[in-house]
């Protein structure tokens, strides 16, 4: 039944719910639930984005409009305009998060700074300017206690009241998991999150870490929490998505997936990601033919990006929508040259990726599977020869595990103990329970990862 309202009445109903240029933003906290609320409908969100487009650089507008920018996620020119009002703190609080959010810690964390020993008693300033050290010093290649030496030495002459707080917590869960200390890292993020369950930067560690160490259910938790608060975090979606298909929930899964591919269509790890989950609602499982054509996939999974490219041939393959190397087959020569500034060297560069894996234009998937088989590393030397040689599916890995090895390159057994446990776990969403799990399917078959020492 109609309320009598027109379309265009509701679009400025919709796009007027914050007035970027007049409503009172007294505090970050305000602009913070403003910023949800813009998000709730695209049209707002876009609406939105074009008013604050339109307001000057200057005076009181400026300001409102580097606010309104961090708003939109448009934060390198946030950062720009709202330099220029350090003396307001709403604004020098906003502009060194929209910083923190380009990872520019170096340059946050004097922001943060002033503000902190501005407000001594506020947790949030303070809180920003130690993970804004962490962050730097991560970023610098420091690891366990050299990298959280600052952080550590700022939390431990902070107020008894910041170390009890949500985001005193939160760093010190940070500072544990530097130390690979997961228990205790598991531990106060917890605090951290009964302290302050809408955390969110300390709600994803905590569901992140918990995932690597097989506490789906708490996981599970708080990736569905995160999902209900806006705007959406693209990590959220892609680690829940894993998380669902762990649990054999594809459907679920596709549409974490399909939420980053409609938002990003170029995205390869989350088109691959979404093939995948789709696959695996109702489908039926013939192991004979998964373990017959388990190596192709993995080939056809590599992203173009993976490739050294011209910039020509890169940027013609983006427009035809062509990101992984399965995406590449199954076009011939003719199409490809039939693209506009596409010619020979781009065909060249083109063939010689795909003869590397065995593979070319037009290849049907048969001829395919057979040249991969033939041109597969072959193990002929050391012990239990005959296991390295066995396929990947032979493991029958979980979702998570597999992924990863596939990510690595490996297509046999023996490709894979070829790594050592460091680098396994250093790739994402691989933690120790995948860990353990590889570890026990190859140990069942009298292998094991390389050593440090190796």
């Amino acid at each position: 039944m109609s309320d009598g309202t027109t379309a265009t009445e509701t679009e400025v109903r919709d796009s007027a719910s914050f007035n970027i240029h007049s409503d009172p933003i007294p505090s970050f906290g305000s602009l913070q639930a403003a910023r949800a609320d813009i998000f709730q409908r695209e049209r707002k969100l876009h609406g939105f984005s074009d008013v604050v487009s339109g307001m000057s650089d200057s005076g009181e507008e400026g300001r409102r409009k580097g606010l309104g920018l961090w708003m939109v996620g448009r934060y390198d020119e946030a950062a720009k305009i709202l330099a220029d009002y350090q003396g307001d703190d709403v604004a020098a609080f906003t502009c060194a998060n929209a910083l923190t959010s380009l990872r520019r810690f170096k340059d946050a964390a004097p922001v943060f700074k002033q503000l902190s020993d501005k407000y001594g008693d506020e947790p949030r300033p303070r809180a920003g300017w130690l993970e804004a050290l962490l962050e730097e010093d991560l970023a610098a290649g420091k690891e366990g206690e050299e990298a959280i030496g600052r952080c550590a030495k700022g939390w431990a002459e902070a107020p008894e009241s910041f170390q009890k707080s949500a985001e005193g917590k939160y760093l010190s869960g940070r500072m544990a998991e530097c130390r690979r200390d997961w228990d205790a890292a598991l531990e106060s993020y917890a605090a951290a999150r009964d302290i302050d369950p809408s955390h969110r930067t300390n709600l994803f560690h905590l569901a992140h870490l918990a995932e690597r160490h097989g506490h789906d259910e708490l996981a599970l938790e708080c990736y569905e929490v995160l999902l209900s608060m806006l705007p959406l975090d693209k990590r959220v979606l892609m680690n829940l998505g894993v998380l669902y298909e762990d649990l054999g929930r594809d459907q679920e899964a596709a549409a974490c997936y399909d939420t980053v591919v409609r938002a990003d269509a170029r995205d390869p790890r989350a088109r691959l990601f979404l093939e995948d989950a789709r696959a695996g609602m109702d489908m039926y499982y013939d192991e004979d033919m998964e373990r017959k054509e388990d190596r192709l996939n993995q080939i056809l999974r590599i992203p173009i990006t993976d490739f050294e490219l011209s910039v020509r041939a890169r940027n013609c393959l983006n427009k035809m929508n062509i990101l992984s190397l399965g995406d590449l087959v199954r076009k011939t020569e003719q199409e490809l040259l039939s693209y506009k500034n596409f010619g020979e060297t781009s065909l060249n560069e083109i063939k010689e990726i795909l003869g590397s894996k065995g593979l070319r234009l037009g290849m049907a998937r048969e001829e395919a599977v057979a040249s991969i088989e033939s041109t597969r590393q072959r193990y002929t030397t050391g012990e239990n020869v005959e296991a390295m040689n066995l396929p990947l599916s032979d493991l029958e890995l979980s979702i998570r595990a597999r992924r990863t090895v596939e990510s690595l390159g490996c297509l046999t057994l023996g490709d894979i103990v070829q790594h050592s446990e460091d680098e396994l776990l250093g790739m994402p969403n691989f933690g120790v329970t995948s860990l353990q799990e590889l570890k026990e399917k190859l140990t069942e078959r009298g292998l094991a990862l390389k050593s440090k020492e190796s």
